[in-house]
């Protein structure tokens, strides 16, 4: 075992980060929840790992997104975030595009990928990531975001999750994001996409809410 991983050992066994290092997961979104979850997917020590976000930096994301800072602002995510991967942990394979997420792509993107986070800001990149991971049976890790309350969720192939979550494609959306909130929301979604790879029990279509501001966390299954 790398000794990179040494302080992995207890919480997860060897053999569950030898499973990890065999593994591959596709982060949709470079952002305020991708830039966490690409970090952490890196030092936990997944195998492989492919990202795709086509925006570029702006100063009002230096608020929260992990992978910006000054001398990236007007730069791309996709090609910062690969950047980044080589210089925490470059026995991992990254690749990175840099596009949006879209109906003519996104099965492209997901296949052959054992797991899929969703890093998206918008509801129709969320029905799209969904659509295209039922039809080719990969597992769904749901995130979202707003002020101080963080959400995230398994869901499994078929089970229609994202449509009762969100049955309209647009809705008015609160931009405002904490950059607590933010990192909050990427440690719970990594956290169950790592459980899920190393067979521990996650219970899918179970919705995990946590409002920071009152230090509350629920959770909630949801009818699908």
């Amino acid at each position: 075992m790398e000794k990179r991983y040494i302080r992995s050992i207890g919480a997860l066994s060897e053999a569950e980060l030898l499973l990890l290092c065999g593994k591959k997961v596709f982060v949709a979104g470079c952002g305020g929840l991708g830039g966490h979850i690409i970090d952490m997917l890196l030092r936990v020590g997944v195998g492989e790992i492919h990202v795709c976000d086509g925006d570029c930096f702006d100063e009002s994301n230096l608020n929260r997104q992990l992978l910006s800072d000054e001398d990236v602002i007007g730069k791309s995510k996709a090609e910062t975030a690969a950047l980044y991967a080589r210089k925490v942990n470059s026995s991992v394979r990254f690749i990175s595009d840099n596009v949006f997420l879209t109906e003519e792509n996104a099965a492209a993107l997901i296949e052959g990928c054992d797991a899929v986070i969703d890093a998206l800001d918008n509801i129709a990149g969320r029905k799209i990531l969904k659509r295209e991971c039922d039809k080719l049976n990969i597992p769904y890790i749901y995130g979202s975001v707003s002020r101080w309350a963080a959400q995230a969720a398994v869901s499994m192939p078929g089970d229609g999750l994202i449509d009762a979550l969100y049955p309209q494609t647009e809705i008015t959306v609160d931009k405002s994001i904490l950059p607590f909130t933010a990192a909050l929301c990427a440690s719970m979604q990594t956290s169950l996409c790592v459980k899920l790879l190393c067979g521990k029990n996650v219970e899918a279509g179970k919705v995990w809410f946590f409002d920071i501001d009152d230090m509350e966390l629920e959770a909630f299954s949801v009818r699908t």
